[in-house]
């Protein structure tokens, strides 16, 4: 086909009842591209990523049995209220970690930077639709059909990496229900979309929903910030502690919480990492994961300073020059403003009184709704296609990418393991300093070629 076709035939592949309500993006012709040797890294992310989920679960335990320091769970559990914090500890969530793991990759000139773990991620249905239409695209969406063109792209998980995924998670429960909120009801159609393509045993619902059968499992699409607005939640919690239904994400908090990376790099923690990750896999995260602090208002010590600032007070952040701030200050968790592109705001994109606002605002929100700070890691700019349905022609762009793996961890305990079902890759226009969907920005799904 040609590019107009091809733009065309995914186009026309949309489901009727759409992917996102009231989103739009700019279809690409093609898969973005990604070099073998990257792919390959990504796909090997997933043991490292599930070993830190595991090794931040331990840390958490341990600090409440005051087997590490107190302040790590005082931290994590910053202004939740105590009903979460009882489940977050309860024994029958014990081991419990999430089963889908997204990172957010940004794509840089020096390779690669995890900005963040997002562990209730969007984007599930709608990298499964993309994968399975650009692999119909590309001939390769049944590989033991006749043999396809050694040039045709090879998509990042397969036609059906997603779906099979995502099915995994949820091992031989008889039924399982999709509990999407309110709050994220932007995202019900793509739940909508997985669900029909897994056949009857999986359905989706709203917050009243309340028929769960023993041995069913619940798919929890719902931020934990949000239960008060989640009318069958307690019921929910209840049952998964009753181990009546499966239940993922399990009700944790922390690990809905950005400042998970600024535990990485703190150095009072850092014979824990060696031990529960390995001097491999600690030296690989903090390769990639750009230092993070958590803004903690709390005095120092006249003599002190932040490591890696050599600030004596976070006040003084408000006074580095635009130069200086090429940081991003971002509310950590259980906020409404702490998902998407909300609640967070890149220093040097600001004027000295904009960032001074911020600044203050997450110093006086600490005790209820702390913030962490991280280093700006400059994206390398791509190139991506994109065609314009009105003009009908191909429109190059130069951009910037983020790249979301989603991984699916299936089996239990120690035998359980990663499988990266696909990549959706997010490229907006090139002076975008903050990437995240948009009208402007091309979704497409990841290949090797």
């Amino acid at each position: 086909m040609k590019p107009a076709d091809q733009a065309k035939f995914i186009r026309d592949s949309l489901p009727p009842g759409g992917l996102f309500a009231g989103m739009e993006w700019k279809i690409s012709p093609t898969p973005f591209p990604l070099g073998e040797n990257l792919a390959k890294e990504i796909e090997s992310l997933g043991r490292v990523l599930l070993q830190f989920y595991r090794a931040v679960n331990l840390l958490y335990r341990k600090s409440v049995e005051g087997r590490q320091p107190e302040w790590v769970a005082r931290w994590l559990d910053q202004g939740k209220p105590r009903e979460l914090i009882e489940l977050q500890r309860a024994a029958a969530f014990k081991n419990d970690v999430p089963r889908v793991i997204r990172p957010d990759i940004l794509l840089t000139e020096a390779g690669f930077s995890i900005t963040e773990l997002d562990s209730v991620p969007g984007g599930i249905g709608l990298t499964g639709w993309l994968n399975q239409a650009y692999s119909r695209l590309a001939g390769t969406e049944n590989p033991s059909a006749t043999p396809h063109p050694p040039s045709s792209p090879q998509i990042l998980g397969g036609a059906e990496g997603m779906l099979r995924g995502f099915e995994s998670i949820f091992g031989d429960a008889k039924q399982t229900h999709m509990v999407v909120s309110e709050e994220a009801k932007t995202y019900r159609p793509e739940m909508e979309w997985l669900a029909a393509q897994l056949g009857a045993r999986f359905t989706v619902h709203d917050a009243q929903f309340i028929d769960f059968a023993e041995g069913s499992a619940v798919y929890r699409f719902f931020e934990l910030f949000d239960l008060p607005n989640v009318a069958n939640a307690k019921q929910i919690f209840e049952l998964a502690a009753e181990k009546k239904i499966r239940l993922t994400p399990p009700p944790k908090p922390m690990f809905e919480e950005k400042l998970l990376f600024a535990l990485l790099w703190n150095r009072n923690l850092q014979s824990f990492w060696r031990q529960e990750l390995g001097e491999g896999f600690l030296a690989r995260l903090k390769k990639v994961i750009p230092y993070t602090w958590l803004v903690d208002p709390t005095p120092l010590p006249p003599h002190a300073a932040i490591p890696s600032l050599e600030l004596t007070d976070w006040a003084q952040l408000k006074s580095l020059s635009q130069k200086e701030r090429d940081l991003i200050l971002k509310v950590s968790g259980f906020s409404e403003t702490a998902w998407g592109a909300r609640g967070v705001f890149l220093g040097s994109d600001l004027s000295q009184a904009d960032w001074s606002v911020a600044v203050d605002a997450a110093l006086r929100d600490f005790e209820k709704s702390p913030s962490v700070l991280q280093r700006f890691e400059k994206t390398k700019t791509v190139e991506a296609d994109w065609f314009d349905f009105t003009k009908n022609e191909i429109v190059p762009m130069k951009g910037r990418a983020r790249l979301c793996p989603y991984y699916f961890v299936s089996g239990e305990g120690d035998a359980a393991r990663p499988q990266l079902g696909g990549v959706l890759a997010t490229i907006v226009p090139a002076d975008k300093k903050i990437i995240h969907g948009m009208k402007d920005a091309v979704l497409a799904p990841c290949s090797i070629n």
